[in-house]
Formats: structure tokens, C-alpha cells, sequence
């Protein structure tokens, strides 16, 4: 009910209280007048009760004692019953103290019975007390137990939902994350290794060219198979590509890729080591990364890769000698190191960098051997 509805019913039951303290009809037939002393006050002192009774109808959200205590007087000097019903249905409305209602409650069925039980005994007061007394009190306890339990449904359904649209907003960013490292293992190692082919085209003047060219060509090929794979998946839902993920075991093939552009790079791996797959993907996808800023920032640098057990995790350690400052040919945007330290939490991991005291630059990530992928 709106509160337009509700303030036509407040001025419709202010109406009939008006109407009880001036017409016999909504006053009790068994007392002339007033059921205390048997006698009719003055027409001027019921329509006064019955309009104070109505105005305290109008408030009885707010205020339910005044309406209890203009229902008792205006029974008390009239008879009239209206206001009874509606002020023990605000008591069970609108008192919160269970310990106040029963008291009030009690004080009005002593108030009413009492004269109900003189005028026509026992058979005719217990009923007609119920009903005027405990009646109104029961169901407006019921109503708003239940609106009260409706409200905290409804509550509970819009808190549901802003959870809901919270974690969908969560998956989106998560996601939006998940794409934008893809992405960046997917292309920036392989464009960074022709932009490094290209410079180094252009220094040999001529000299094989036709190889360099080549390599670039198919470096080229592979980045566009795999942009076209990506993209596929995202923009119609393709099936993602059922190739196994590279891990450790194709470490040598990524060394060798860098070590064929003249960086020299040293692999060591622990043998037998195996890993669960996400754990050496990650591996692979750290050791890609330092491999890449190797050959945009240090390209003249010795490097060693070392993969071995650390208790019961993967220690990975990626060090290069440093150099001296070189043209940043393929220039990033700051992302890598973070897109592999957020790969290595995802498997229950920690990643470190720093810079050597005697110059160059180390990455250390250690995984666990069980991986803890958080969802």
C-alpha cells in the first residue's frame, strides 16, 4: 500500500471515530451512554471525543498510546467501540515491547469486560471482549510480523543480487586480465623477436638478409596463427586450441630461439623434474618474459636459466650479466612483469626482481609443486 492509500484510509477511519462519538449506531446498545456510569454526556462532549479520536487516528503509526488513551476515554463516556478495535490493532502494530502490550492489553480487557460482564454476563462479555481486546492485537502482530518478514526477503533478494552483479563484475575483471596476459604471451615475445631481426637486418647491409628475412617471416606467421586463435575465441566463442600449454620441456626450443639471435643464454634444468601443468606454464611464460627484456635491454648480457626443486616447490631463477644501456628498439608498456607475477599468485607462487649489486638484473619465482589455482 502506498502512502497515498494509506492516508485515504487514516482520513476514512478517522471518520467513523468522528461519527461513533455522535451516532448510536457505532455505540453499544446495552448502556445509555456511558457503560461506567449508565448516563449520556452531552452531544457537544461525544462529537469533541469522537473528532480527538479521529485526529489521534491520523497518528497512530507514530503515537499508538494517544490513540489508546482517546479509545479508552471515548469508550469510557460513549461506548462507542470503533476506536477499541483500532487502537488495540496499533498496539499490536506499532508497540514493539512485547512486555508494554501485554500490560496494555490487559488494562483494556479489564476496562471493557468489566462492563460488558454487569450488562449482559459472561456468554456475551468473552466473546465480544475477544473480539474488541485481543482479536485486533493478534492480527496486527500478524501483519506486521509478516510485512517485516517480506521486507527482509526482499532485502535479502537486492543484497543477493548486488552480490551477484558483484561477482560478475569480479569475473569480467578477472577476464579482462586473463586476455590482456594472453595477449601479451601470445605477441609481445614474437614481435619483439622480429623488431630485433628487423635491427638486425638493417646492421648486416645486405649480408643474409635472405635468412634474416626468413626468420622474420616466420616469426610473423606464427604470432598471426596465434592472434587469429585468440581473437577467434573471443569475438565467437570458438573452441579454445586443444595444443598442450608449453612447459618446462620446451624450454630448449625457447633458448634456442634467443641464443639463434645471438644472446647468450644458459639453460640448466634439474632432470626428471615434472610439475603440475599450470605450475610449468607458468615457468615457461617467466622465463619467455626475461628473456624478452633480455633482448630489448641487454642484449650483449650472459644469461643463465636455472629450473630446479626447491623442498617442495619449483625454484626458478633467470640472471643476466647486465650492459651497457641500449636502444630500446621494442619499447613495452610495463606490463610483463606484471602479467607474470599475477601468473605465478595464480599457482600458490611468489615472484621477485632486483637488480644485481654488480650489475644486472635477476627473477626468482617459487611455485609449489601442487598447484593452488585461485578462482
Amino acid at each position: 500500500m502506498g502512502p497515498g492509500q494509506r492516508r485515504v484510509v487514516d482520513v476514512l477511519l478517522a471518520a467513523v471515530c468522528v461519527l461513533a462519538g455522535a451516532w448510536d449506531g457505532l455505540q453499544s446498545g446495552l448502556f445509555n451512554g456511558s457503560p461506567l456510569v449508565n448516563e449520556r454526556a452531552p452531544l457537544a462532549v461525544n462529537v469533541v471525543l469522537g473528532i480527538l479520536t479521529g485526529l489521534a487516528v491520523l497518528v497512530r503509526r507514530s503515537r499508538p498510546m494517544l490513540l489508546y488513551g482517546s479509545a479508552l476515554l471515548c469508550w469510557g463516556v460513549v461506548s462507542a467501540y470503533p476506536a477499541l478495535l483500532m487502537a488495540q490493532f496499533s498496539l499490536g502494530a506499532h508497540v514493539r515491547s512485547a512486555w508494554h502490550r501485554v500490560v496494555l492489553t490487559a488494562t483494556m480487557l479489564a476496562l471493557v469486560t468489566g462492563p460488558l460482564w454487569r450488562a449482559g454476563g459472561g456468554d456475551s462479555a468473552v466473546p465480544i471482549s475477544f473480539a474488541l481486546c485481543i482479536g485486533p492485537v493478534l492480527v496486527g502482530l500478524y501483519l506486521t510480523s509478516r510485512r517485516e518478514v517480506l521486507a527482509s526477503l526482499e532485502e535479502r533478494a537486492l543484497r543477493n543480487e548486488r552480490e551477484e552483479r558483484l561477482r560478475i563484475d569480479q569475473a569480467r575483471a578477472e577476464e579482462r586480465a586473463q586476455i590482456a596476459r594472453d595477449m601479451h604471451d601470445v605477441v609481445t615475445h614474437r614481435v619483439s623477436l622480429m623488431v630485433l631481426h628487423a635491427t638486425a637486418l638493417e646492421s648486416a647491409q645486405g649480408r643474409d638478409a635472405v635468412a634474416i628475412a626468413s626468420q622474420i617471416q616466420g616469426i610473423g606467421r606464427a604470432a598471426l596463427n596465434e592472434l587469429r586463435t585468440l581473437v577467434g575465441v573471443l569475438r565467437d566463442g570458438a573452441a579454445a586450441p586443444l595444443r598442450p600449454q608449453p612447459g618446462v620441456n620446451d624450454l630448449e626450443e625457447l633458448v634456442a630461439s634467443s641464443v639463434a639471435l645471438g644472446l647468450a643464454v644458459e639453460l640448466r634444468v634439474e632432470d626428471g623434474l615434472r610439475a603440475p601443468a599450470l605450475v610449468e606454464h607458468a615457468v615457461y611464460r617467466v622465463v619467455q618474459e626475461a628473456l624478452t627484456n633480455v633482448h630489448k635491454h641487454a642484449s650483449d648480457a650472459r644469461t643463465t636459466v636455472t629450473v630446479g626443486t626447491d623442498g617442495d616447490g619449483v625454484l626458478l631463477v633467470v640472471r643476466d650479466s647486465g650492459s651497457a644501456p641500449m636502444l630500446d628498439v621494442a619499447p613495452g608498456g610495463g606490463h610483463g612483469l606484471l602479467g607474470i607475477s599475477e601468473r605465478v599468485r595464480l599457482v600458490g607462487g611468489t615472484l621477485r626482481t632486483r637488480r644485481l649489486p654488480g650489475g644486472g638484473f635477476e627473477v626468482l619465482a617459487r611455485m609449489p609443486m601442487v598447484s593452488e589455482v585461485l578462482r
